[in-house]
């Protein structure tokens, strides 16, 4: 049942491969692909797109090359508790601002399951942002090139390329065709284990709309030729992404043909894939991906064709996607700490009795910026106004401990999440939930990647009737918590 590589036929691989997918006009894909969960396209400020992401914190960048990216990507959450993916373009892009809005709001439009949908945009000065949703389990570079503990399933990685099509029918079917620069890193996957396509690649991305950045090797031939792209050299790119998927490698175009022309299909498949799909359905991958690049665009396949051509392919279609992924689910509930217990059944003495014991070892690292002039009268009345507030908290006086906490964090010479902990807690000893929400979120904007900020913005959403960001912050709090342990554990 394997695929033997050299078992392949040679007598099925034709030299030009045609006729082996029916060209179909384009249209929409008939199914329910709309999405109604999120908001309509918005305008966001720039003091909104900080807050979210801490001030565009080092430990919130998620871009696969990090700081070094051209146009940066930060994971963010906005008071609503939405989670979001920031993208922060190079400022010699889109100088003029009203061309930028325009192309944003015309992509932002676009509502479908299989793309990372955008949700806004920000253009202050200079600054150019994009917002889109939030994609937690990382890109198909990272899965497929870059895996640490299994390697991807061929089941999956038809599915991938089953949800890119789909996505790419329904973009042309909205009248957005073209796509720039589509790679493994512009495919992401939901908390569902999911493919989705980021729609930043519906974008243009420089001034002149000249949109490939990737190796010549990979860019289609007539963008060579005429520095443009066109809706097939979008297929040309997906057929790159089939050869991926195929290889577990980036295999240069030119030389996977030279492979598949000289019958050498063995080099090019990968070896994790041995025994997972059967010789027809090995060959009919390599029959679409060479149908992709042809050097002709008028001989490449559309999305509708494409989709048409991998539906009957999918295997273990009853398995979801996260366990084909071995990815936890978002359903599923890891053991919680003490605290992550106590914060989920709103047990606000244990909370205390926690935060009590940990102190403030974890404003260890926190940065504070003092001028001579604070080492003053008035940077004793500001210390004395937290050890009034800890004194307080300690004997469990939660009032008095709002109004010591207060008085120093008014006085803004000085930063704590801890302090911040300690009066979202005490708000929400005295039932004022939203200013403890409000707390628990400026501890994570001064300390991203603390769980404890994560935890008090769970027992506060909760104390607000908001039970499904509740559990969001929740998870968010033990995925921190576990990160922080693992790294603990390596020291």
């Amino acid at each position: 049942m394997g695929c033997q590589c050299s078992k392949l036929a040679p007598c099925c691989l034709d030299s030009q491969f045609k006729g082996s997918v029916l060209e179909v006009p384009d249209a929409g894909n008939g199914e329910k692909s709309e999405v109604d969960y999120l908001p309509a396209f918005q305008i966001y400020t720039l003091e909104q797109l900080r807050n979210a992401t801490s001030g565009f914190a080092v430990e919130n960048i998620v871009s696969e090359h990090g700081e070094k990216a051209p146009n940066v990507v930060y994971k963010g959450k906005l008071e609503t508790q939405r989670r979001i993916a920031v993208k922060r373009l190079n400022r010699t892009a889109w100088p003029d601002a009203r061309q930028f809005l325009e192309e944003a709001r015309l992509v932002g439009q676009l509502r479908n399951h299989r793309l990372v949908n955008l949700l806004g945009c920000c253009c202050e000065d200079d600054e150019r942002l994009l917002v889109a949703e939030y994609m937690p389990n990382e890109t198909l570079a990272k899965h497929l090139f870059h895996w640490e503990s299994q390697p991807m399933k061929w089941a999956m990685r038809l599915r991938v390329v089953l949800h890119l099509a789909q996505a790419l029918e329904y973009c042309t079917s909205k009248g957005r065709a073209l796509y720039h620069d589509l790679n493994a890193y512009r495919v992401l996957f939901d908390e569902d284990g999911n493919a989705r396509l980021s729609s930043f690649g519906l974008m243009k991305n420089s001034r002149d709309g000249k949109s490939y950045s990737t190796n010549l090797a990979f860019t289609p031939p007539e963008y060579l030729r005429t520095g443009r792209i066109t809706s097939e050299s979008v297929i040309y790119s997906f057929g790159t992404l089939l050869l991926d998927l195929l290889s577990g490698k980036h295999i240069p175009p030119s030389h996977a043909l030279d492979l598949i022309r000289d019958r050498n299909i063995q080099t090019l498949t990968d070896s994790c894939l041995e025994g997972q799909f059967s010789n027809d359905d090995g060959l009919e991958l390599v029959r679409l991906a060479s149908r992709c690049l042809q050097y002709e665009p008028r001989e490449r396949p559309n999305p509708k064709s494409l989709v048409a051509a991998l539906t009957p392919l999918q295997k273990e279609t009853e398995v979801p996607s996260h366990v084909l992924m071995g990815i936890p689910h978002s359903a599923s509930i890891s053991p919680l700490s003490p605290l992550g217990e106590a914060c989920s059944r709103m047990d606000l003495t244990a909370i205390h009795e926690i935060l009590e014991k940990i102190g403030y070892k974890d404003d260890e690292g926190v940065t504070n910026e003092l001028s001579f002039q604070m080492w003053t009268d008035q940077m004793q009345e500001t210390l004395d106004s937290k050890k009034k507030g800890d004194t307080a908290f300690r004997q469990k006086d939660f009032r008095a401990a709002i109004e010591g906490y207060t008085q120093f964090i008014d006085v803004g010479t000085m930063v704590s999440p801890t302090v911040f902990a300690h009066r979202s807690l005490s708000f929400l000893m005295n039932d004022m939930p939203q200013e403890a929400l409000n707390d628990a979120m400026q501890a994570q904007v001064i300390s991203p990647v603390w769980h404890i900020a994560s935890y008090l913005q769970a027992a506060a959403l909760a104390s607000l009737g908001m039970e499904n960001e509740a559990q969001l912050a929740l998870k968010e709090g033990t995925t921190l918590e576990a990160k922080r342990n693992a790294t603990a554990g390596k020291k």
